[in-house]
């Protein structure tokens, strides 16, 4: 979730027009969409097993250290022009929204929830970054659409509201703070990508955030001990590489492509997928109701793939 220069006008306009290319250009970006997806699907699970060695504030810190050095060293190498001053605003938005504010927000949740309850609660994402679209980027869903994306949040939440037997927690708050933020950060970043490559939108975003992560790695390594276990280095490299920079390079780029809502509504699948994950790799156990809500999910994912923005 290339390599071209923001400073030339035709890698902007190839991936601004992805979606307008003849042979498939709109396919390949569902396929970037989803690869997108299934990165964000392993967060956390690998989140857990962070945690099984780094205290959250150092994992959060940490892991975005690692992204921006990887980021920060691919658009040093192709000699990247900085972005033009306009899109420094939105690229904060994207900093504060998925390099900090949405790991910081999962993280403290996922030491009092499990994986698969937080997968679940964050499966309204879609639906979530589809209004946030419509109001920012103007963007107006078809009935159709709207009807599907609500069928497929109200799908997520009863499964939400059955597993915790209709109370919610302190987690859970974090949990819908953390929609809040993220979608405002892949509403920004889906508008930026039409206009820069994107995986020099979260590059520059990371970067971006440096100046606070530093600092916070430094003081959270201070107050919370290090683990180092082979669950917990896997678990740092996959949010910091996989999710927090690979995954978002995709996922902005198929934005871009087929437009963030229906790009949005392919993380009805997320939850799901991380309710997999959370069974091969953390041992938790896979509710009865899974099954029947991954049906109707991707029922809701075909009709919002086929409806006319």
């Amino acid at each position: 979730m290339r390599a071209q220069s923001s400073a030339t006008t035709p890698p902007r306009i190839a991936v601004g027009a992805a979606s307008a290319q003849p042979g498939g250009g709109a396919s390949f970006g569902t396929v970037q969409a989803a690869l997108g997806v299934v990165a964000f699907s392993l967060t956390f699970p690998a989140t857990a097993w962070g945690l099984e060695g780094f205290g959250p504030w150092t994992l959060i810190a940490v892991r975005s250290i690692l992204a921006a050095a990887v980021a920060g060293g691919c658009l040093l190498a192709l000699r990247v022009a900085p972005p033009e001053r306009r899109h420094w605003l939105g690229l904060a938005v994207v900093g504060a929204g998925v390099v900090l504010g949405f790991p910081l927000l999962t993280t403290l949740a996922l030491q009092t929830s499990t994986t698969a309850h937080a997968a679940v609660v964050v499966g309204l994402l879609p639906l979530t970054t589809a209004l946030l679209s419509a109001l920012r980027v103007g963007t107006r869903p078809s009935r159709t659409f709207w009807i599907a994306a609500l069928a497929g949040a109200a799908a997520v939440i009863a499964f939400t509201v059955q597993q915790s037997g209709g109370a919610l927690t302190s987690a859970d708050a974090y949990l819908f703070a953390a929609l809040l933020v993220c979608a405002a950060g892949y509403t920004e970043g889906g508008r930026l990508a039409r206009e820069m490559p994107g995986w020099q939108v979260i590059g520059w975003a990371l970067v971006l955030c440096l100046p606070l992560t530093v600092p916070m790695a430094a003081v959270a390594l201070s107050y919370e001990p290090v683990h180092l276990t082979a669950h917990s280095a896997a678990g740092l490299l996959w949010v910091a590489i996989g999710s927090q920079f690979l995954g978002l390079v995709v996922w902005y780029r198929g934005m871009a492509a087929i437009g963030i809502p229906k790009a949005s509504q392919l993380q009805l699948a997320q939850p799901l997928l991380t309710l997999v994950w959370s069974v091969l790799l953390l041992g938790e156990h896979l509710p009865v109701a899974a099954p029947l809500t991954a049906a109707a999910v991707l029922v809701c994912i075909a009709v919002t793939q086929r409806a006319r923005g």
